[in-house]
């Protein structure tokens, strides 16, 4: 598979199984019989990068004349694709030089990758799956590579990893979530997306699919899971352990509602 830079992105073949051999004794493994796929965001549920994207951009928008702590910049551009956060310094930031600020800004966001770690217990709960896996992100292939492809776990995808660039249309559309389900034979109706964004959880709900919102326990910004449920999350997890207890919950779900369809 290649960016669309034309460069060859790391394709790792290692299976769910793989990735956590070795770290499965004393856990459950979590069996879901009604799910076909599982679709994961990756900033903020998989990798803890958010924090580093924030820095950087709050960095580099001072550079162009323009104060917004991290904080702000979290709350502010958090779940958006390139485009969007183009058109937001364009549009209301009055930023006019947007390639020379992207520029500054990938040139911090690369930088701060070299610290880059997991989301806690994400690499457990990966190991300990029984299901069809992949990645949807609204960060581009570039950055994906470059950023969850520095870390063990991207083997736990098998080289399944979507990216906005590949469509149309990025989330809260539903363009990327039903190309991974057309790619990997899967039933809409039977995919879980597992998102920390109210896009995400949008773009879900529009694909027909089963939205999980995610609170990473560090996400600075306040009320997140009621702004996730208000967006439309079925289940609402805080961090990875909760994600176990939500990913039976909603293979449950899913379950009942078959049954009840007939």
């Amino acid at each position: 598979m290649r960016n669309s830079e034309g460069e060859v992105m790391p394709t790792l073949a290692g299976s769910v199984a793989d990735a956590g051999a070795d770290g499965a004794a004393g856990r459950s493994r979590i069996r879901l019989e009604h799910v076909e796929l599982l679709i994961f965001d990756c900033d903020g549920v998989l990798i803890d990068s958010e924090s580093i994207a924030s820095l950087a951009i709050s960095e580099a928008l001072r550079e162009f004349g323009v104060e917004m702590t991290p904080e702000d910049a979290h709350a502010c551009f958090t779940g958006g694709s390139a485009a969007d956060t183009r058109a937001y310094c364009r549009d209301r930031l009055g930023i006019t030089e947007l390639d020379a600020f992207d520029a500054v800004y990938t040139r911090r966001l690369y930088s701060g990758f070299q610290t880059l770690q997991e989301i806690a217990g994400i690499a457990d709960l990966l190991g300990d799956l029984d299901c069809a896996l992949c990645v949807a992100s609204n960060s581009s292939l570039y950055r994906l590579t470059r950023s969850l492809g520095r870390l063990g776990i991207w083997q736990a995808f098998g080289g399944h990893v979507f990216s906005a660039d590949m469509v149309a249309q990025p989330k809260p559309a539903p363009d990327l979530h039903l190309l991974c389900a057309t790619e990997l034979g899967a039933d809409p109706a039977r995919c879980v997306v597992i998102d920390d964004s109210s896009h995400g959880v949008e773009a879900a709900l529009a694909a027909g699919m089963v939205p999980i919102g995610f609170v990473e326990p560090n996400d600075p910004r306040p009320n997140r899971p009621d702004a996730l449920r208000r967006h439309g999350a079925r289940f609402v997890a805080a961090g990875s352990d909760e994600l176990r207890a939500c990913l039976r919950e909603a293979d449950a779900w899913l379950g009942e509602r078959q049954r009840q369809r007939g």
